[in-house]
């Protein structure tokens, strides 16, 4: 049985007027007063529940505790999201777009790290990191100042962008070539891929549910909910992001793990459910 369609917002808003400089298709406190977009906030669990997975197997697996790192930030941008979504304040739309660009940068990060082993002494890792804080630190007081979305979004972009090309070239790489064997390197591609592929696709959805909000909200109320809330394309934006940025995650820390260890020890298995998953082949030994 579905609940009143009715558009008739409640009137006490508990987090007080909006203050975001985005708002979304969804309807604001249309059935608490304590959640201003009870979708767009609560799809956020799957991001949560995605990364805690990953940490799950960073934990099992003994892997380098820089994983766990950016695990650990991919479940605060779910946290930060729904916080955002469920006040609809600037303060709280910061604690969802800075958290994006502090892991995507750090993931990033990890790529040109290519050194044997994971010894910080005799690597880049030290230099790399003390950029990714530059950066963000520079974008973080840059956005602040700024508050314009399409700023974030597109810096936002660009870091995909060049995690993309990175991650392709790495795969072309000669000295690489000698450390995974072809089955790797496609099972590396390929898993990288659908993982963007996926986001692409969850981007797009964003997009529709941007382009014809108006329509989807006739549909919306005509149809009623909870069915309705199937048709809340933010929503399906946090679904399919974060199973795309999961697989891409996989993907790339089998990658690394590949290339700055011994590729043997390392595959990319399935879970009881039949989600990708990394785990090591041999020893558990903690590798730091």
């Amino acid at each position: 049985m579905a609940f009143s369609n009715t558009s008739i917002l409640i009137p006490t808003q508990f987090w007080g007027p909006v203050t975001a400089t985005l708002d979304w298709c969804e309807a604001n406190y249309q059935f608490s007063s304590y959640v201003a977009e009870v979708a767009n906030a609560y799809s956020n669990v799957v991001t949560v529940g995605l990364a805690a997975y990953l940490a799950y197997q960073a934990y099992t697996e003994a892997l380098p505790r820089r994983y766990l790192a950016g695990y650990t930030g991919f479940a605060l941008v779910g946290i930060g999201s729904f916080i955002f979504h469920a006040t609809l304040t600037f303060e709280a739309q910061l604690a969802d777009e800075l958290p994006m660009i502090y892991v995507a940068s750090f993931c990033c990060g990890f790529l040109f790290d290519t050194g044997r082993g994971f010894s910080v002494r005799d690597s880049n890792a030290v230099p790399l990191f003390a950029f990714v804080i530059c950066f963000n630190v520079l974008f973080t007081w840059s956005y602040y100042l700024s508050r314009n979305p399409i700023y974030h979004q597109v810096v936002f972009a660009c870091i995909l962008l060049v995690t993309a090309i990175r991650t392709m070239i790495l795969l072309r790489d000669e000295e690489v070539t000698r450390r995974l064997p072809p089955a790797s390197k496609t099972l590396v591609a390929r898993t990288f891929t659908v993982g963007a592929a996926t986001f692409a696709f969850g981007f797009f959805v964003w997009n529709l549910d941007n382009i014809f909000c108006e329509t989807l909200t006739g549909w919306k109320r005509d149809i009623g909910w909870p069915v309705a809330f199937l048709m809340e394309g933010h929503s399906w934006w946090h679904v399919l992001t974060a199973a795309g940025t999961y697989l891409m995650l996989v993907g790339n820390t089998y990658f690394t793990l590949c290339i700055k260890l011994d590729h043997r020890d390392f595959a990319i298995t399935r879970s009881f459910l039949g989600v990708p998953r990394v785990s090591r082949l041999a020893n558990k030994g903690k590798t730091q």
